[in-house]
């Protein structure tokens, strides 16, 4: 917290010190008033600069320690998180009929999503306050993070997901020794009930969008981004930043990252951001095309990450685009299938439904117009494959059966 100076609300623009309160602003409530974590950049720039960072050993997100509201580093789970590849795929560039295509593979993090980057700032800050129990309720991989993260720390976790939530991911949770209530209804009505719960009990609250700390482990992603490309390609970077977009929080604090990343020189220019939502599921989308406020919808889509009908961080999320100006596009589920197989066969990376948006969004965004095949685009694929195998076996078929001799492996070729 060396640098933070203070937190703002979105809606209001009231300003609190970080001791004063831990969640949302007190005068809009958790609906509108989202907090946003203020540093000051001329001293973090001091600290944080191309000529630092070349000089520190430490590959993970934790390099970038100046940025984020951590007061305690010795509280920092020993669980290595950030520093993911970033690979040039020319071969997907073709398919997406784009100049040039990076994928930035965040399944590689400890618990195989990007969400670890959330949950390893939010232990800490619940170590920080002295709180006995942690709590969130996910759809499926922040649960799954929390879980992990909160067994490295040694501290006690109860998560609510919604009974729909693959088994590959309950199954996670149940493994690192979280409590797991399965909610008979939506994500929504889970993330209702852990608000009611962590008010009740005192747990301390992981939900990323009403917790102000949560989004900055996030953007550290693309503090990543902006330092890997400083170093592969000084001077350039992509024209667009793509990822599949939930509740806002990922894109608001990817947008977040880059903006500082550029302030402290890393960056050239700013680049677009493209959101990416599934047809069934697409309330920013709709509320960015009739420039109208949010209006939740039901969720109905494979890719249960980005399964939110009623994104808590609708403000932030929104901002990525407009500031950017970029785009919110949607695709059905079919496309996202399709990107799966894709992805793995041409740039071999293997990432689940959610995971795998963004790159079925770049593909819809070229033949609508939006990017043009002249641009370059960096894809952020949030998470690994096997955390939902049967969207894995939906999307990539059946293996073929054959009896033990090679007369049989002959006519199956």
């Amino acid at each position: 917290m060396q640098f933070v100076r203070y937190l703002q609300c979105v809606h209001c623009g009231g300003i609190y010190l970080p001791d004063v309160v831990d969640y949302y602003c007190p005068k809009c409530g958790y609906q509108h008033g989202i907090l946003d974590v203020i540093y000051d950049y001329d001293a973090v720039e001091a600290h944080l600069n191309p000529q630092s960072l070349a000089a520190d050993p430490v590959r993970t997100m934790w390099r970038y320690l100046p940025l984020l509201p951590v007061a305690n580093p010795e509280l920092i789970p020993h669980l290595q998180v950030g520093w993911t590849p970033l690979y040039n795929t020319p071969k997907l560039a073709e398919w997406l009929g784009v100049e040039q295509c990076w994928v930035k593979d965040e399944g590689r993090n400890p618990t195989a999503s990007f969400k670890d980057r959330a949950s390893a700032v939010g232990v800490v800050k619940a170590l920080e306050k002295g709180a006995t129990r942690i709590t969130c309720a996910s759809t499926g991989n922040a649960a799954s993070s929390l879980a992990g993260f909160s067994s490295a720390a040694g501290l006690p976790a109860s998560i609510f997901v919604p009974r729909r939530a693959p088994e590959a991911k309950v199954a996670q949770l149940l493994v690192f020794g979280a409590q797991v209530f399965s909610v008979g209804g939506t994500y929504d009505q889970a993330w209702e009930l852990c608000m009611l719960a962590s008010a009740e009990f005192g747990w301390y609250n992981r939900n990323c969008a009403i917790n102000p700390y949560l989004i900055e482990g996030k953007k550290t992603v693309s503090l990543e981004l902006a330092e890997q490309f400083y170093e592969l390609t000084p001077g350039k970077f992509p024209d667009w930043v793509v990822v599949s977009v939930g509740d806002g929080c990922t894109i608001g604090g990817v947008w977040k990252g880059l903006k500082e990343m550029h302030r402290l020189g890393f960056i050239p220019r700013l680049p677009k951001v493209l959101g990416v939502q599934a047809e069934g599921c697409q309330p920013f989308l709709t509320a960015w095309l009739n420039h109208q406020p949010l209006q939740p919808c039901d969720a109905d889509t494979l890719a249960d990450s980005i399964a939110v009908g009623h994104p808590r961080n609708f403000h932030k999320g929104m901002q990525a685009v407009v500031e950017s100006g970029g785009a919110f596009v949607a695709v059905p589920d079919e496309a996202i299938l399709e990107a799966m197989t894709t992805l793995a066969r041409k740039a071999a990376v293997f990432g689940e439904p959610a995971g795998v948006t963004g790159a079925a969004g770049v593909k819809a965004a070229v033949q609508s117009g939006i990017i043009d095949p002249a641009e370059s685009v960096a894809i952020i694929v949030t998470g690994n494959g096997l955390k939902d195998i049967a969207s894995a076996i939906k999307a990539a078929g059946a293996p073929t059966l054959i009896e033990p001799d090679l007369e049989a492996v002959r006519k199956a070729l």
